[in-house]
């Protein structure tokens, strides 16, 4: 910001981190690397103490067990402010009797710099967020957007050593989140900044996220990038929480050579060669792993998979697909079909075969 090269980003590293409020343990043992750089993402549903390990790393909150390094150098037990990191809240807190250019000022003149430099650093961090033209503005004058910015603006000014998110564009309509988790990435990628974001939204971590921390019940359930957590996820949560996953209950088995998976009702998928060892496990596959065709085509093994007899229970028009519920056995399966204008669509209680690619079942541990 003020005209000299930012420093070197920092990874972020967690040893052995748990907190606990009473009886109830919100973090367990939760080890993590976060890179130098890195725009890294806490995923998990409300309660699942993503924004608690956030604030931890903060500084705020009750001091945690384990060790938290910035750079290399342990944190743990030094108060926010001597952290050097940038937070931005759900709520923005802004000052609202401030001008947009005095709360971007703020930290700044807090930490006694010159004037001088205080003015080239906020006029820099305006224009790095899209603001040059609403300095005299005062937050109630903005759009929930344009605040947002602001926030973004106030925390950049004081070149943090890494960037907190906690869940900032959740108070922000549909089509404005898009366009803001867009340039809050460009803003990331433009200023080599650690990045690291709170977010319940799988949409808004996949678009974003260099990797992805999934995390359930404090627990940290899988690392890895938006595309490997999807396709193949740790456990049945990650597959149930990232997208839509259709998820069976049963055994594998070996029957002449080849590798199967019987549900607990008995409806049985082919597997690919290599599959897992023999006993119990959840199958999963996504509804794009499925195609739907008419009933006369039968059931049974195929060369790439399996075909499954069912009936539609329901149909989702979803604008770029339909979205069939198929009853087979005791399970309903979900199936997305790519929607084409005048083509013949299955009605409700059609019968139908839908073939599973045994390339893209995974099988889970249960």
């Amino acid at each position: 910001m003020s005209g000299e090269p930012r420093p070197a980003a920092v990874g972020v590293t967690l040893v052995d981190v748990g907190l606990a409020f009473g009886a109830t343990e919100v973090l367990k043992n939760v080890n993590l690397e976060i890179e130098a750089g890195e725009f890294f993402t806490f995923l998990g549903p409300s309660g699942s103490g993503k924004s608690t390990l956030l604030r931890a790393i903060a500084g705020f909150g009750p001091m945690p067990a384990g060790r938290i390094t910035i750079g290399g150098d342990d944190v743990t037990r030094l108060p926010p402010w001597k952290r050097n990191v940038g937070m931005v809240f759900q709520s923005y807190a802004l000052w609202p009797h401030m001008t947009v250019r005095k709360n971007v000022a703020f930290g700044l003149e807090e930490r006694r710099l010159p004037a001088a430099e205080i003015k080239r650093r906020v006029a820099a961090a305006l224009e790095l967020v899209g603001l040059s033209e609403f300095v005299a503005r005062r937050p109630a004058q903005l759009s929930g957007g344009q605040q947002q910015r602001v926030a973004l603006a106030r925390t950049i000014v004081v070149e943090p050593r890494v960037l907190l998110l906690d869940e900032p564009l959740s108070n922000l309509d549909a089509n404005l989140r898009i366009q803001m988790r867009r340039d809050i990435l460009a803003l990331q990628r433009k200023l080599k900044l650690t990045t690291i974001f709170v977010t319940h939204d799988q949409e808004e971590a996949n678009t974003i996220s260099d990797r992805i921390a999934v995390l359930d019940k404090g627990v940290i359930q899988q690392v890895g990038s938006p595309m490997a957590l999807y396709d193949n996820p740790a456990n049945r949560f990650v597959a149930a929480f990232l997208g839509t996953a259709n998820l069976l209950d049963g055994r594998i088995e070996r029957a002449g050579g080849r590798a199967l998976f019987r549900a607990v009702d008995g409806t049985t998928i082919a597997l690919a060669a290599g599959a897992a060892r023999d006993g119990a496990a959840t199958a999963m596959f996504r509804p794009q792993h499925l195609s739907i065709r008419g009933a006369g085509e039968g059931a049974g093994a195929t060369g790439d998979g399996t075909a499954l007899a069912g009936r539609v229970e329901s149909r989702e028009f979803l604008g770029h697909l339909i979205r069939y519920a198929v009853a087979v056995g005791s399970h309903v399966i979900l199936v997305d079909d790519s929607h084409q204008a005048g083509r013949p669509n299955f009605d409700v209680g059609d019968r139908v075969s839908l073939v599973v690619d045994a390339a893209q079942v995974r099988l889970l541990a249960t």
